[in-house]
């Protein structure tokens, strides 16, 4: 069963077909997904695949990626998920977005935190990682002030409209 996790003002849930219009009004934004690794989706199409990739990784124990809602709103304002999960070696990244209206409002750092407490606590995980575009300040800031520690930078990571980009590497590991 997909866990649903609470936080003072969020719901994060499992992302349904009836969240693709939600994911949509920001997944085809440049701004939101100018450090996500991937081009502004043009179609209904990439959300609704996308939404089945998310599923399919929960199915299969490669990953989970929650639906942020905020309480008394059934809208879908973002998603945050742990990606590249191997639970045999206890690890995974977390990644995230969130449409732009919500930016600033704490939000991301509330859903971030609720999801290293599961992954730590309930999960067990060891260690979970962040790979963040170095141009990206407030991804970059937003991590170090919930306690990931900076291990590296990777060169030329990420490959973005036939740019590459180099990436921070965080991580916050549970306490062994």
């Amino acid at each position: 069963m997909f866990p649903t996790l609470e936080t003072e003002r969020l719901i994060l849930r499992e992302l349904v077909k009836e969240d693709a219009v939600d994911l949509y009004s920001y997944f085809s934004k440049p701004e939101v997904m100018r450090y996500y690794g991937q081009e502004a989706f043009s179609s209904m199409n990439q959300v609704e695949t996308l939404i089945c990739h998310f599923s399919d990784s929960y199915e299969n124990n490669r990953g989970i990626r929650w639906g942020i809602q905020r309480k008394g709103s059934k809208r879908v304002i973002g998603t945050l998920g742990l990606n590249n999960l191997v639970l045999t070696h206890k690890r995974a990244e977390i990644g995230y977005e969130i449409h732009p209206d919500y930016w600033r409002n704490g939000y991301t750092s509330e859903a971030v935190e609720r999801v290293v407490s599961y992954a730590l606590e309930e999960l067990e995980l060891n260690r979970v990682g962040a790979l963040i575009y170095m141009e990206n300040d407030a991804s970059n800031n937003l991590i170090k002030k919930l306690g990931f520690q900076h291990e590296g930078i990777l060169k030329s990571y990420f490959v973005q409209n036939g740019k590459a980009y180099d990436t921070n590497v965080y991580a916050i590991m549970k306490d062994i």
